[in-house]
């Protein structure tokens, strides 16, 4: 399975129009590819808070009408990232969108971890509450959305839900890209998944990020890593390895899913 995540460089200076048409391009360029992975609101900008209520769309909005002919002029599954969707109630969520090779849309997960520590996304954005995976024509694809990386939780829900392959679009800041490589390289190993990571580069709300898209297979080892500038990572996946890796190393089956807490003396 060939999968190529496109680290787009989401700056101040261009409009969500201007982001569209050059995503589409790119993704329109991937023919041949079985998967396309996109950042984190690349459309409005994650930490571009301001841009939120002009940016949001419907799932059905121009974004998703973009990667849908995207994806099928090139035959490729697209996780197009997220969008600030806006619910029926006018409720902001951070909502990543998979399409399928006809351009169908297969899978929509609204970001459960949302991050602010009680500012931007945190109080401006509704957290989703579902677990999704999507089965496709190379296996299970799980979906999960930057800030929940530091949520061992959710990939094991993922895992339970039949993940093979978990794909996290992302805007992670520069300043932790040292957490960055740890916890994709931890998600990966701990589930014996394939992970693969697609962070935007580039610098709006004053915040740079981090770039580094990286694909990580079920060893944890990783099969490519990105600079910090915009560019197209292509990994080539043997989604044999998850059955494999589960068989020869079975610490999954090993689980203790209920340990009581220790009793204080």
């Amino acid at each position: 399975m060939r999968a190529s995540l496109i680290q787009l460089s989401v700056d101040s200076s261009d409009s969500a129009d201007e982001r569209r048409r050059r995503a589409a391009s790119l993704v329109r360029g991937r023919a041949g590819d079985d998967l396309v992975v996109l950042p984190e609101l690349w459309t409005a900008g994650a930490w571009a808070y301001d841009r939120w209520e002009h940016d949001a769309e419907k799932v059905d909005g121009p974004t998703a009408a973009a990667m849908s002919a995207a994806a099928r002029e090139a035959g490729v599954w697209l996780h197009a990232g997220s969008v600030v969707e806006r619910g029926e109630d006018g409720t902001l969520y951070n909502t990543a969108l998979l399409f399928d090779r006809a351009g169908e849309l297969r899978g929509r997960y609204r970001k459960i971890h949302r991050y602010g520590f009680d500012t931007g996304e945190a109080t401006l954005m509704v957290g989703g509450d579902d677990i999704v995976t999507v089965p496709t024509d190379f296996g299970v694809v799980g979906l999960a959305i930057c800030y929940d990386l530091r949520f061992p939780e959710l990939f094991r829900g993922l895992l339970d839900a039949g993940a093979e392959l978990v794909a996290v679009p992302a805007a992670w800041p520069a300043a932790r890209l040292t957490h960055w490589r740890l916890l994709t390289r931890t998600r990966a190993l701990e589930e014996q998944v394939f992970l693969l990571a697609c962070c935007a580069t580039g610098t709006h709300g004053d915040m740079r990020q981090a770039g580094h898209s990286v694909a990580v297979d079920p060893w944890g080892t990783a099969l490519g890593e990105a600079g910090t500038a915009e560019e197209t990572l292509t990994v080539e996946c043997d989604m044999a390895q998850v059955a494999r890796m589960r068989s020869e190393l079975p610490v999954l089956r090993d689980r203790v899913l209920a340990i009581e807490a220790p009793r204080r003396r």
